[in-house]
C-alpha cells in the first residue's frame, strides 16, 4: 500500500514538474500577446471607439483563442503525435507516411511542408522582436522621456539573450517556469483588478457579441482579424513542444493558468478603456497602477526574453531536423547538455536569427509597425497544419471521409480567413517574414535538388560495389591489419575514398566496412533498429545505419553493434575514410538546376560542417580524399 502511494505521489510529482515547464516554455509567446493584441485592433483605426464595438472586439479575442487555441491545438491537433513527437516537422511525416503510395501526392505534401517549416524562420524574426520591443516600451508610459531608449534597450536585451545561448538552457530554465506562473498571476490579478470596476465586461463572453459586431462591420471585422490574430502567436507551439512534456501537462497548463489568465487580462483592459478611452494607447501597462508600473514593466521584459528563449531553441531544434531530412547542408551543432541531447546550440543560427532581428527592429522601430509584419508566416503555417492532418486523419487513422473532412473545412475556413485578412498587410511589413521564408524555401530546395543530382551523377559514373569487391579479390592487393569505415551516399557504388586509397596507397585492409546512413521520416529510431548489416565476403561488411530526423548521429557507437553479428571494430585499430568532393558549377542548366542553383549549391557545400565532426567521427582516425565533380 505504501509502495503503491509513493508511485502515486511520484507521478503527481513529475506531472507537476512537467505543467510548470509547459507554462514556462510552451506558452511564453501566447503569454506576452497580452502586451500589444487589444492595443494593435484599436490603434489600427478601423473600429470607431463605441461600448457595442469594445464588447465585440473582447468577443472575437475570446472566441479566437477558444476555437484556434483551445480546440483546434490543444484537444485536437495534439492528438496527432509522431511517436509522441510534435511540430510541422512531425505532422508532416505523418501525412507523408500515411500517403507513401501516392508519390505525387507526397510530393506536393513534402514541398508544401517544409515552406511551412521555412516560414518558422520568419516567424523567429518577427516574435523576438515584437515581443521584447512591447514589453520595453512599457518605459514611456513611466515617463516620455524615456522613448529615445526603447530601441537601444530593446538592442542590449535581445544581445544579451543570444549571447548566453551557448552555455544552454539547463541553468537558466529552471527559473522559466516559476517566473511565467508569476507572470500569468500577475497578469491575471491585473485585469481582475479592472474588471471588479466593471464586471459587465464579462458578458462579451457570449459569442453573440461577436457575430453582432461581424454582422453589422463585415468590412471592419475582416480587416481587424490581422490586428485579433496576434493574440494567438505561439500557438503553432504547443505542438511543436509535445515530445519535451506531453499531451496531458500542456493542456493542464492552459486550461489551468495560461487561458484563464489571458482571459482576464484582455477583458480587464476592455474594463479599462471602457473607463478611460486614452488607456487604449497602451492597455497594458495602463492596467497597472503607477507604483506597480516600473515592476510590471520589468517583468514583462523577462517574460519576453523567455517567450523569445522558446522560439530561438524551436529554431535549433527544427533546423536539425531540416539537416537530417535533408534539406540542408550539415552546420555546427554543439550539445549543451551532457544528459539532455535535445538541448543545442547552432551558432550559425544563433547569430543568423540575432542579425535578422536587429534588422527588424531598426527597420520597423515599433511594436505597433512590426504588427503590421506579423500574421502572414503564422496564419499560413496555421492553415498548412489543418491541410496536413486531414491526410493524417483520412489516409493515415483511416476515419471515413466525413469525419476527417468536416473539421478540416471548419478549421481551413478559420485559418485562410486570417490568411486573407493578414494578407491586406503585404506591402506595411507582411513581406518581411515572406522574404525571410522564401529565401529559406529556395536554399534548401537548391540543396535537395543539389543533392539528387550529385547522387544521380555517382550513381551513374559509378562502379558496382560488389562487382568490383570480387574482381579486385581475385589478385588482391596488399592486405594490411586494421579496419577501413568507407562512408558513402549509394551502398551499390564502390566509394571515391576506396579507389583513391587502392590508386595512392595500393593496398586494402583486412577488414572493411562500407557504411551508408539513412534518415527516415520519423523521429527516433531505436538502437535495436540502427543497424542493417549484409556480408560481402572477404571480411568485407555492407552496413546500413538508421537514424530518425532527431536522433544524434554517433558512427563509431552505432558500429559498436556490429561486434555480436561478427564484425568486430576496434576503436585503436579503425581509420574512417571520407570523400571529400568539391563541386564545381558549370555555365549550362542541368535537369532541373539552373547555373544561379548550381553556385548556390557549390557555396553551401563548401560552407558545409565537415563531415567528421556531424557524424562523431574520430579525428585522430580520420582520412579524407578529394576529387571534383560537375553538377
Amino acid at each position: 500500500m505504501a509502495q503503491r502511494l509513493d508511485v502515486q505521489n511520484s507521478k503527481k510529482s513529475s506531472l507537476s514538474a512537467l505543467t510548470l515547464g509547459a507554462v514556462g516554455v510552451v506558452y511564453g509567446d501566447i503569454g506576452t500577446s497580452v502586451l500589444y493584441s487589444l492595443k494593435e485592433v484599436f490603434g489600427s483605426g478601423h473600429v470607431p471607439f463605441t461600448h457595442d464595438n469594445v464588447y465585440g472586439v473582447l468577443s472575437i479575442l475570446f472566441w479566437t483563442l477558444t476555437l484556434i487555441v483551445s480546440l483546434k491545438y490543444v484537444v485536437l491537433v495534439l492528438r496527432a503525435d509522431n511517436n509522441g513527437e510534435g511540430g510541422l516537422i512531425a505532422m508532416l511525416a505523418l501525412a507523408s507516411q500515411a500517403v507513401k503510395d501516392k508519390p505525387r501526392l507526397r510530393s506536393v505534401l513534402m514541398l508544401i511542408g517544409i515552406f511551412g517549416t521555412c516560414l518558422f524562420y520568419g516567424d523567429g524574426v518577427i516574435t523576438p522582436s515584437i515581443s521584447v520591443l512591447s514589453a520595453v516600451e512599457g518605459l514611456e508610459v513611466v515617463s516620455p522621456a524615456f522613448k529615445s531608449w526603447v530601441i537601444p534597450l530593446t538592442l542590449v536585451v535581445l544581445l544579451a539573450l543570444f549571447m548566453v545561448q551557448k552555455r544552454g538552457t539547463a541553468g537558466i530554465g529552471k527559473f522559466f517556469g516559476p517566473i511565467m506562473v508569476v507572470w500569468f498571476l500577475s497578469i491575471a490579478a491585473l485585469g481582475l483588478w479592472n474588471i471588479v470596476d466593471h464586471p459587465q465586461v464579462l458578458w462579451a463572453l457570449s459569442p453573440h457579441y461577436a457575430l453582432r459586431f461581424i454582422i453589422a462591420n463585415p468590412g471592419i471585422s475582416f480587416i481587424i482579424l490581422g490586428a485579433v490574430v496576434l493574440c494567438v502567436t505561439g500557438a503553432e507551439a504547443l505542438y511543436a513542444d509535445m515530445g519535451h512534456f506531453g499531451k496531458k501537462p500542456i493542456r493542464l497548463a492552459w486550461f489551468g493558468i495560461a487561458m484563464p489568465s489571458l482571459v482576464l487580462n484582455y477583458f480587464g483592459q476592455g474594463a479599462l478603456v471602457l473607463e478611460n478611452a486614452d488607456a487604449v494607447k497602451n492597455p497594458f501597462f495602463m492596467l497597472a497602477p503607477q507604483w506597480a508600473l516600473l515592476p510590471v514593466v520589468v517583468l514583462a521584459t523577462m517574460a519576453t526574453v523567455i517567450a523569445s528563449q522558446a522560439l530561438i531553441t524551436g529554431a535549433f531544434s527544427v533546423t536539425k531536423q531540416v539537416i537530417q531530412l535533408g534539406y540542408l547542408p550539415r552546420i555546427q551543432i554543439q550539445h549543451t547538455s551532457v544528459r539532455d541531447t535535445g538541448q543545442i546550440y547552432i551558432p550559425f543560427v544563433n547569430w543568423g536569427l540575432f542579425w535578422a532581428i536587429v534588422l527588424a527592429v531598426l527597420l520597423f522601430k515599433s511594436s505597433s509597425n512590426m504588427a503590421a509584419a506579423y500574421g502572414i508566416a503564422v496564419t499560413l503555417d496555421m492553415t498548412i497544419t489543418t491541410v496536413l492532418t486531414f491526410f493524417v486523419l483520412r489516409f493515415g487513422w483511416k476515419y471515413p471521409l466525413w469525419v476527417a473532412l468536416a473539421p478540416t473545412l471548419f478549421f481551413f475556413c478559420i485559418d485562410f480567413t486570417f490568411f486573407a485578412s493578414n494578407l491586406l498587410k503585404l506591402f506595411d511589413g507582411g513581406w518581411f517574414p515572406l522574404v525571410i521564408g522564401l529565401s529559406m524555401f529556395t536554399m534548401m530546395m537548391t540543396w535537395k535538388r543539389g543533392r539528387e543530382l550529385v547522387y544521380q551523377s555517382l550513381h551513374a559514373n559509378g562502379i558496382e560495389l560488389k562487382g568490383f569487391l570480387q574482381m579486385v579479390l581475385q589478385a588482391p592487393p596488399t592486405r594490411v591489419a586494421g579496419t577501413a569505415v568507407f562512408l558513402t551516399s549509394d551502398p551499390n557504388v564502390v566509394p571515391t575514398a576506396l579507389l583513391h586509397n587502392l590508386k595512392h596507397n595500393k593496398v586494402l585492409h583486412e577488414q572493411n566496412i562500407f557504411v551508408t546512413i539513412v534518415y527516415h521520416e520519423v523521429p527516433w529510431i531505436g538502437m535495436d533498429k540502427r543497424t542493417a548489416i549484409e556480408p560481402l565476403g572477404s571480411d568485407c561488411w555492407q552496413v546500413q545505419l538508421n537514424y530518425g530526423f532527431k536522433n544524434d548521429v554517433d558512427v563509431p557507437l552505432a558500429l559498436q553493434q556490429l561486434r555480436l553479428r561478427g564484425c568486430d571494430t576496434e576503436a585503436m585499430s579503425t581509420s574512417y575514410f571520407l570523400s571529400r568532393d568539391v563541386f564545381v558549377p558549370t555555365d549550362k542548366a542541368s535537369a532541373g538546376m539552373a547555373p544561379w542553383r548550381q553556385k548556390l549549391f557549390a557555396q553551401m557545400h563548401h560552407n558545409a560542417a565537415g563531415a567528421a565532426e556531424f557524424l562523431l567521427l574520430p579525428s585522430n582516425s580520420l582520412v579524407e580524399l578529394g576529387s571534383k565533380l560537375e553538377i
